[in-house]
This record gives C-alpha cells, structure tokens and sequence, in this order.
C-alpha cells in the first residue's frame, strides 16, 4: 500500500465520523425544540375535529394576543368569492329585441295620436336575463367615414327599404352588402345637394348652427352629410313599418335613436337644437292645437331655424304626385301658417320644396301680441321645460327667460353660445347666469381639464380607444357636463351624452350650450335603440347611482345589448362596487381587468376596462342546442 492510499482512507473515515456527528447534532436541536414547544404550549388534544379551540399563546414581554389558531374546523367550507351569474345567450329571434319598442306590447295602447308607437317598457318581471345575440355572420362596421355609404347586410339583414325606398335613393342591396347614395324623399340629386340649397337660405358654415334635430330621420342621410359641416344631428324615428332605419342610421356611424312625436315630450331639455328638420316626416304640423310644433318650439334655441321639405310645401306644383286634393294641401299649409305665427315664429323663406321659420331671439314682442292672440298661452312658469322624461306633452307655449333690455328684440334669451368650435369649451350661458347654483364658471373649466386628463389616461388602459378609427359610436351614460365627450372631439368618432333622470343636477342643457347632444335615461330601463348600438361604453358612477334602484346585473344586461361584439367598456366606480361588476360580468362572457385611478393606487375609485367577446347566433345547420358561435 503506498503513501497516497493510506492517506485517502484515513480521509473517508474522516468523513465518516463528521456527517454522523453532524446528523446526530440536527437530530437532538429537533427533539429538544419539540420538548421545549410542548412546555410553553401544551395542546389539550391533538384531534380538534370537534372545533374546540387550541388554547392562546401569549408572551410574556408582549401587551397584545397574538392569535395563530385557524377560526374553522375540518367541516368548514373554504372562504372563496360567490360564483359568477351565468347568463345565457337568448334565442335568434330576439337578435333585434328593443324592450321598450316591443310591437307586440304597443297593441294594448291607444292609437289616438300614435301613443302606441311611444316608448313603453316592460315590468320588472317581464325584462329578460339573458344575452341578446347578434345575427349569424355579424362583422365589425366599416369604419368611418366609410361607414357612412356602406354597410355589411348579415349585420343588419333587412330589405324592405331597398324595395319600398327603390325610386328615392335611399338604400341599395348588391352582394354581401347595403349602399347609402344618400339620397331621400325630397333630395334624389341627394342630401349633399339638399343641404346645399339649405345653405343658400341661411348660414350653415359660421359656427352659429351647430346642433341639430331630424324627425322622422329615414336612414339619417340628412344628418350624416351634415356632419361635413361640423353640424351634429339627433336623428330619430319610431320603430313602424319601415323596419330596421334608425339601425342603418347607427350601422353608418350616425347618431340616432328610436322615437316619435306623439303624446309625450322628446327626451331633451329646453332650447336645446340650432335647428330643426323634417323633410316629408309625415307629422301633422298643424293638428292637435298645434302641439307638435309647440314642442319643436321647445327644443329649439333663441333664433333657431325650422325647416320644412315636402307636403304641403310646394304643393301647387306637385299635389299630383302626392295624390292629395289642391284645397287639402292648401288647407294643410294654411293650418302650419298660423300655427308658426301664433309662436311669434318669422317665415325667413321659401323657395320651390323648401320652408324655413326662425324662433324669436326673446318673447318680448310675443307677450305684447299675446294681448291680441290669446292661443297658445304661455306655458306656467312652474312647469319646467327641461323635465322631458315621460313629461305629458303641452299645447301651451314654453315662455323663455326674461332679457335685460326690454326694447332689444336681437337679446339672445337665456344667453348668447359661442360659435362653434369656441363653443365646446367657453362657459355655457347656463352656468355663467348661476341656473346651476352648484357649478360654478371656474368648476366647469376645472371639470373641462380633469376629463382631458382622464381620457388620455383611457388611451392607455384601452389601446382602442386611442387607435384612429377603431370606435365610432359612443356612450356615456352619466355624462354630467359632458367633459368625456369634449375630451374626444378631435377624434372621429361622436357621443351620445346621458344625464341620468336620477342624477342630482339636470346638466343636459348645459351639454347642448357646449354644442354636443345627449338625451335622458333611467337605466333601470332599456335604451331607446337598437342591440349593438355603440362600439363604447362608459359608466362612472352609475353603479353608485342606482343602488337600491335596480340590481346591477339588469344594467349590465342592457349594456351588453347595446354595446357591439368586440366592443369596449370602462366603468369607474368605487373598488368594492367594482369587484362585483367584474365578477358579474364573466357571466356575460366579457374580459376585463380592473386599473388603478389615474392618480395612483390609493384612491378608492379605480377603473374596470372590459371588451365584450364576439359571439352570434349558430349558423342556421348547426345543432340548436350549441347557443353560440364563438370566435
């Protein structure tokens, strides 16, 4: 054995005896550390199955109980998080359902004044719960503008306007597809042309005319050429025989909602439209005691244009096409004459199919003819003109607030606005006049920059939101004063501004003075519009705002109908409130995260941005049983 073996046995003995000592040294710190736990704290049994708690541990330099034990047996169940409400898809046949235009509901309502065609909801426990599909073969819109001429038919799958409308231009069918050529019943060289001839009348390029109502809308041709001109239009029309037009409206990108001039004010606040049109909207100008006009009245600003196209104007050269008696025509425009005068309303003009008024800028001439025309009366000064929520519609006429100078009849009532687009972001003459005590001028600029802020905060949680042409159609469905909407103005997209009824302050005019629109809602109810409306939703606040009014899955279900597949979604809300809206909304198929403020994350406010999955109705081959089409 030579040197180098010696060695290297007496080493592996080494070894040996190091990791033995080793072992046994861990052994007795382990022995001695469970004798020395048993004395300070000795368990009464090891079997605590029948929930008996394990005695306190306390230390003696210690002024606080420092609590280790579990607080639940064996038989408890694990604390997790309640499951998510499923809701499942409804049938194909309710893939256009607008619950509060139900035709079949609308029989059991008068036909006296079309009240029938009015806005009626159903009961509580009538509304669906479950997710309103899209039709089989739905694609996203075209964007804009070229969503203004053109529109995919699996998306909106109706031909009846292209065979009724065929000789006016409205709406043509080739392929896979429908084109708008923007023609109408009394524009075929088309609305391009149209407004044109209008322009020729009065000034529509100054800025001084800036938001704009269209009744009985047709396919909104009228209001989406307007938009050229920085003209934006509330189109709207009832849910009848011409099926599906307020949806080709919104399938182009063009603001619109179902409704009618029938027994219940429209849905916007006083003095809220520069203009106002109908071109062969088929309303009974004249009837009623003249009610109808004295609601456009209403709605119309202090020097507002009326316009009027088709019977009975012009009706010397045309009464044979429209199939009417010469002395009926006649008796027709004669009625709208004096109807218009009695409102201290001016004819500005009229040449060949078109009529225009104008609204005086005050009443103060009105009330001195007052003392000679004793019909309509001034409305009473305690009927507020801007409560438009199933308000019974008046035949009295809406007095407008008194002016200082009693001789000026050019004094802008209520205050002059600012000429577009100055007028988005100068104070709103509501404001500047205290008729909203609680916001203030400098509250107003303040709420201007902080959505400013906000939205291109948004820009960065929704990537969406910020890319060009992504959205087109908008909501914010507790507007305020409209700061979202202004934020987004330089984007082509637009923005149907909500003032909820229940909000504490009715801020909807105050929008109008900035030159957007909006309307009223309960969300409690549904929307006046169709399913897949908006390609955006944004809610802050309104889950808040209706505790206790409604549950929050029933908002949520009615956000889901009109919100489109792929659409987006950001709801600020307080973090509480926000993990059940997430939570409830998994049922609804959507993906979300929710985001801190934009302040940071100690505010309790924080922000839930979703996007709802796409999904339609099966192919009509494939099993009825499969309720979705997933991609």
């Amino acid at each position: 054995m030579n040197l180098f073996t010696r060695i290297s046995s007496r080493t592996k003995k080494s070894n040996l005896y190091y990791v033995t000592l080793v072992a046994l040294l861990c052994i007795g710190s382990y022995l001695l550390g469970i004798w020395q736990n048993t004395a300070v704290n000795p368990r009464a049994a090891f079997d605590d199955s029948d929930g008996t708690p394990c005695e306190q541990f306390t230390r003696p330099d210690s002024t606080k109980d420092l609590d280790f034990d579990a607080h639940h047996n064996i038989q408890d169940p694990p604390p997790v998080t309640e499951t998510a409400v499923n809701f499942p898809s409804c049938g194909a046949e309710l893939s256009e359902h607008t619950p509060c235009e139900d035709a079949k509901r609308s029989l059991i309502f008068a036909r006296e004044r079309l009240e029938y065609r009015q806005r009626h909801c159903p009961e509580r426990e009538e509304i669906l719960k479950c997710r309103i599909p899209a039709p089989y073969g739905y694609k996203t819109p075209f964007r804009w503008p070229e969503s203004r001429d053109v529109a995919w038919f699996a998306n909106v799958p109706h031909t009846e306007l292209t065979v009724e409308k065929k000789n006016q231009n409205w709406v043509r069918y080739e392929n896979d597809r429908f084109w708008f050529p923007g023609g109408g019943t009394m524009f075929p060289r088309g609305a391009d042309a149209y407004i044109d001839d209008i322009g020729r009348l009065i000034d529509l390029s100054d800025g001084s005319i800036r938001t704009a109502i269209d009744t009985g809308c047709g396919v909104a041709s009228f209001g989406a050429y307007l938009l050229s001109r920085n003209i934006t239009t509330m189109s709207f029309a009832p849910r009848d025989t011409h099926e599906a037009q307020v949806q080709f409206a919104l399938e182009r990108g063009v603001p619109a909602m179902i409704g009618i001039m029938a027994t219940i004010r429209l849905p916007y606040p006083s003095r809220a439209f520069d203009l106002a049109h109908c071109s062969r909207c088929l309303i009974p100008w004249g009837q009623n005691d003249g009610a109808y006009l004295m609601e456009v009245d209403r709605v119309l600003r202090p020097g507002g244009y009326w316009i009027l196209s088709g019977p009975p104007i012009n009706w010397q050269k045309r009464w044979k096409g429209w199939e009417r008696t010469m002395d009926d025509l006649n008796a027709e425009q004669t009625q709208i004459e004096q109807v218009a005068r009695s409102l201290c309303w001016k004819k500005v003009v009229q040449r060949d199919d078109l009529a225009i008024w104008q609204k005086p800028y005050n009443h103060i001439h009105c009330k001195k003819t007052r003392q000679v025309l004793k019909n309509p009366e001034f409305c009473r000064r305690d009927q507020d003109p801007d409560m438009a929520w199933y308000t019974k519609m008046d035949s009295c006429l809406t007095p407008l607030p008194e002016v200082d100078d009693a001789e000026d009849l050019k004094t802008v009532a209520g205050g002059k606005v600012e000429k577009w687009p100055a007028r988005l972001n100068a104070v709103p003459p509501r404001v500047n006049k205290g008729d909203l005590k609680e916001i203030t001028p400098a509250a107003f600029l303040e709420n201007t920059k902080l959505w400013k802020q906000r939205v291109s905060y948004y820009k960065k949680l929704d990537y969406q939101l910020g890319e060009t042409g992504r959205y087109r159609n908008l909501v914010d469905m507790n507007a305020y004063l409209g700061g979202f909407a202004a934020a987004l103005v330089d984007d082509p997209v637009w923005v149907m501004n909500i003032v909820p009824v229940e909000a504490k302050l009715n801020t909807l005019s105050v929008i109008y003075e900035r030159g957007l629109i909006g309307t009223y809602q309960n969300w409690c109810e549904a929307m006046s519009t169709y399913p897949r409306t908006y390609d955006f939703i944004h809610a802050d606040s309104v889950f808040t705002l209706y505790q206790g009014k409604c549950k929050p899955e029933e908002i949520l279900l009615e956000m889901d109908r009109i919100l489109r597949p792929g659409g987006g979604v950001i709801i600020r809300d307080d973090v509480d409130v926000l993990i059940k809206v997430k939570e409830l909304t998994k049922g609804l198929e959507w993906e979300g995260r929710i985001a801190d403020h934009e302040k940071g994350p100690h505010e309790r406010e924080k922000i839930y941005y979703a996007v709802k999955q796409y999904w339609t109705v099966p192919a009509p081959y494939e099993d009825k049983n499969n309720t979705s089409a997933l991609s």
